[in-house]
């Protein structure tokens, strides 16, 4: 469950720009943010959220595919509770295809790259924690970047996969790096609750940017309205998920 209304407009991409702490943010480059050499391992809540969260970074690695890691953790079934349209069966097979296309469309090769499918139910990813965090231990190396959602993202099933990053992380060696995602919806510019002093950027150039916008119209199943039920991810979300770049917690 989340700990905010998504429907709800949210903070506006207006009052983010004017944060005194987000100007504030130094930027970081795809090099030091991924030195070669090191594998980058992506672990998505939910099929999207590797999209929405770094879809400029993966865009960024066309080529690089070998070096690439994406887990998803669910299969994201349970965005449409209460649908006539878009049973939990109908989602389970349609929102990796969703995140397949949109891969695709970042320029990446879907042949050279490892992805896994954890296959644990929408929304319940906190009862496995401790399940999801052995078995990460088992896939990372000391040497990886693993990137996943903020900690304190504000969906359980956000928080839940970076705590479990976070654990596995730390057991192995490798490196945390962390996203917001629906933190830019409820959260307030300057907030102290964001982990500032972590925070880098990692700036997209324009054909970047196009790249990401086309892989998120990839997830029609979040983006169309379902008779009375709006879309999961509103214009208002995705304006604040399209800046210029890609706020990471390092």
């Amino acid at each position: 469950m989340t700990t905010f209304q998504a429907q709800d407009p949210g903070t506006p991409l207006a009052q983010w720009q004017a944060s005194a702490q987000l100007q504030a943010v130094p930027a970081i480059s795809l090099e030091q943010l991924l030195p070669i050499g090191c594998r980058l391992v992506v672990v998505a809540p939910h099929p999207d959220d590797e999209i929405l969260g770094c879809g400029g970074l993966l865009a960024m690695l066309h080529g690089r595919e070998p070096a690439l890691l994406l887990v998803s953790v669910s299969d994201g079934e349970a965005s449409h509770p209460h649908s006539q349209q878009w049973s939990q069966e109908r989602l389970r097979e349609q929102r990796p295809r969703e995140s397949a296309a949109a891969l695709r469309r970042l320029g990446l090769d879907l042949g050279q790259l490892q992805w896994l499918r954890l296959g644990l139910a929408d929304t319940t990813v906190a009862q496995h924690e401790r399940w999801l965090a052995e078995h990460l231990v088992g896939l990372l190396r000391p040497q990886d970047r693993v990137l996943t959602t903020w900690r304190l993202d504000g969906h359980s099933d956000h928080d839940a996969v970076g705590r479990a990053c976070a654990r596995a992380c730390e057991t192995v060696g490798a490196q945390l790096l962390e996203v917001p995602i629906w933190a830019w919806h409820w959260a307030r510019p300057n907030d102290p609750r964001l982990p500032w002093p972590r925070a880098h950027k990692l700036f997209l150039d324009p054909g970047v940017r196009v790249l990401k916008q086309q892989a998120i119209a990839a997830h029609t199943s979040q983006l169309l309205a379902d008779g009375d039920t709006p879309a999961v991810l509103l214009p208002t979300t995705l304006v604040r998920l399209l800046q210029p770049f890609e706020l990471v917690f390092t």
